[in-house]
């Protein structure tokens, strides 16, 4: 079973050794990578910043597989592109990446203006490292290029970074465009919208092709990407994504993406338990549809148990988030915790100006102490029927921008990888926070499935046919091998 598993794999390789070796740059835990390995490319080589990450990572695309190969844990700026050149076979490379995102985006934006004028964003240094993604990709010679960041990217102190990385590429002698691309509409449980430059060199003589959406949003939603698509078709190098919708299933939802795994904390009075990342739960009953499938059998055999199911210990707030409707925020949830202030008021005869002490410290005990114009949209309970709102690294932080649709607690780890797609046999063997940290950061591997596909058409000039699930065609025999031995090794 399992060898026939590992035939499935080695053949999958062997059919698609005509396509270039992946370099994954600012890997992160290898979302990207990951959807490039799914499609079929051998994953050469990343170079990652943070240990933690780089480690997840080269469990997930190389020992996990028995291959002998590390992520390269490193600063990019000190870095030569020659280390990498003797992990290059003779078909070349595709230069893959996500340089940092904190100086484009909104909340990297605030967070450094909370520093001082000296520390905006315009200031910040990581806002240019995408040079050293093209300094990387350009002295390796790469024969395709993929780099993915945040909408707010095309304009950093003036500057559309997507735009002008086109330009460069085009000098240099490649076909580039860029996009955005929503998540959702790649069978992604989540509206997570992020720009996309695609390029090959031109001397392959290929048009670039922008992948093809497995899904469609039925809600009258205008997200912000579609917003600013009017003004962005000006830029020479911007291209629409794909929208046709025909005979396409609705974007897949929170419901329908953890509806399936074991219940942590039902009620709110309920014991706390700190799940260790190695602790495996039976799941909540059979598959309840595709989206489900795919996570629990995208390896090729069909997990028995899911590990990573761990928790934050919010205590204070159990009782509030109890209360929460699907969609409320922090406007919400401070409402409800004056009325549970108030009912323990009356139930332990305390009032205010007679009992000022036991108030405040009934009050500090129940009612969190945040500005409802600060945090109004800090806190945030998932829909059942309609997919997440975008993960964040800041997760790492807290989970109030993510609540569970029908328990009170913040979202899992194992929850918040089904929401960025990655799957069930995906381990994340670090602290709670350093796997939030990169499950946060990373590009769904569903997303990254798709531009990997689009890709091998690009660079090969053939359209690939038949299989539009999330996981490639393999082997389906159900693995019943020593899951908590395979959680150990990592």
């Amino acid at each position: 079973m399992l060898k026939d598993y590992l035939t499935t794999l080695n053949n999958e390789h062997e059919k698609n050794n005509n396509l270039p070796e992946v370099i994954d740059l600012f890997s992160g835990c290898g979302g990207l990578s990951f959807g490039f390995k799914t499609a079929g490319y051998k994953i050469a080589q990343g170079i990652e910043m943070s240990q933690s990450a780089a480690n997840t990572a080269s469990y997930n695309l190389h020992w996990r597989d028995g291959i002998d190969k590390q992520h390269i844990c490193g600063d990019i700026t000190t870095l030569d592109s020659s280390i990498l050149k003797s992990e290059i076979g003779e078909k070349g490379c595709i230069v893959v990446g996500g340089p940092p995102c904190q100086a484009y985006s909104q909340i990297g934006r605030a967070k450094l203006r909370s520093l001082g004028e000296n520390r905006k964003h315009t200031n910040d240094s990581r806002g240019f490292l995408f040079q050293e993604f093209l300094r990387f990709a350009l002295e390796l010679d790469a024969k395709g290029i993929v780099m993915e960041n945040v909408p707010e990217a095309v304009n950093y102190g003036g500057i559309n970074i997507p735009q002008h990385v086109c330009e460069i590429l085009e000098e240099k002698g490649y076909e580039a465009c860029w996009t955005i691309l929503n998540a959702a509409d790649y069978g992604v449980p989540q509206k997570r919208e992020r720009v996309f430059v695609m390029a090959v060199k031109k001397s392959a003589g290929h048009s670039i092709k922008l992948p093809e959406p497995t899904h469609f949003g039925r809600e009258s939603e205008i997200t912000q990407g579609q917003l600013r698509i009017k003004k962005l078709r000006k830029n020479k190098n911007f291209r629409m994504p794909n929208l046709s919708h025909a005979g396409l299933p609705a974007w897949v939802t929170s419901g329908e993406a953890l509806s399936d795994l074991p219940e942590l904390f039902p009620d709110a009075s309920g014991i706390y338990h700190l799940y260790k990342p190695y602790i495996s739960f039976e799941y909540n009953g059979a598959v309840q549809n595709d989206y489900q499938q795919r996570m629990r059998n995208w390896f090729g055999r069909e997990e028995i148990m899911i590990s990573g199911h761990g928790f934050r210990n919010t205590a204070r707030d159990f009782p509030i988030f109890g209360r929460m409707n699907p969609g409320d925020d922090y406007l919400a949830a401070s409402k409800i915790a004056e009325e549970i202030l108030d009912e323990k008021c009356r139930f332990y005869s305390v009032v205010e100006k007679e009992n000022p002490e036991m108030y405040s410290q009934l009050k500090k005990k129940t009612v969190p102490p945040y500005s409802k114009e600060k945090f109004h949209t800090k806190w945030r309970k998932l829909s059942y029927n309609k997919p997440s709102h975008t993960l964040v690294a800041h997760l790492s932080t807290d989970t109030y921008s993510h609540l569970h649709p029908w328990e009170p607690r913040g979202i899992s780890v194992r929850e918040a990888a089904r929401l960025q797609s990655f799957p069930d046999g995906f381990l994340f063997q670090c602290s709670m926070g350093d796997a939030f940290r990169q499950i946060g950061n990373a590009v769904p591997p569903l997303l990254a499935f798709a531009v990997a596909k689009a890709m091998k058409e690009n660079l090969t000039g053939i359209k690939e046919e038949g299989n539009k699930s999330g996981y490639a065609d393999r082997d389906q025999t159900p693995y019943r091998g020593n899951k908590a031995e395979l959680c150990s090794s990592g």
